[in-house]
């Protein structure tokens, strides 16, 4: 199995895309072996600031030399040169907050998995006829799960992903899952900024194994 096939299994197989970002390289490094001790093997590290590109490929030396089987996915590239450069330092696939052509050509050039983000049917329909596989429905706290129930016919051959909103909760994460998601993006929600600067990450280990026990309750 390729790379691009591989992603497309793992993403709707883990149910749950954990991402965040953080300034601290250690941190950063910290939550990634916190989530990975729960059972994840793919998060999206967001590209937030400054510090992303030099924490990201730090990450994938980690990855590469301590965590077997992780797939380091980057967010929030926005375009087609922030693409090239999370590429050279080892992304396994690019997620976008919208839907960003010059990113795709970038990723389609390098054979690297794509993710558009998209809030409406005329972006999803864009999206599809350029490719897409997985659509992450961007902002999920703006669409919600019933946006997803009414769109789901349309797309038959599409596999959706909301991000932004997404609570640890049966309610949240199983009213995405009954409309018809493949997975659920989990940032500030999961990962929180109070988690990452008291170095709760035992707690997060556990909030992470309870958030996938609630995603395969729901399926």
């Amino acid at each position: 199995m390729d790379k691009k096939a591989a992603i497309l299994k793992l993403i709707p197989e883990q149910g749950i895309l954990p991402l965040y970002f953080n300034k601290s390289e250690q941190v950063s490094i910290d939550v990634l072996h916190a989530l990975y001790a729960a059972g994840i093997k793919t998060i999206e590290y967001t590209n937030r600031g400054e510090a992303a590109l030099k924490n990201f490929a730090r990450l994938r030396q980690v990855c590469d030399q301590e965590l077997a089987g992780m797939c380091l996915g980057v967010g929030t590239i926005k375009d087609g040169a922030g693409a090239q450069a999370f590429i050279d330092a080892g992304a396994d696939y690019i997620i976008s907050p919208g839907l960003v052509e010059d990113v795709i050509a970038v990723a389609n050039k390098n054979n690297v998995f794509w993710l558009p983000g998209c809030m409406t049917p005329s972006e999803i329909i864009k999206a599809e006829q350029l490719g897409a596989k997985i659509i992450k429905l961007f902002p999920g706290n703006i669409l919600g799960p019933a946006f997803m129930s009414s769109i789901k016919t349309l797309f038959p051959n599409l596999l959706f992903m909301p991000t932004g909103g997404v609570e640890l909760s049966e309610e949240s994460i199983g009213g995405w899952f009954k409309a018809g998601v493949c997975a659920v993006g989990m940032g500030s929600q999961l990962i929180s900024n109070a988690v990452m600067d008291g170095q709760k990450y035992t707690e997060l280990t556990e909030a992470t194994k309870k958030a996938i026990e609630i995603v395969n309750a729901s399926r």
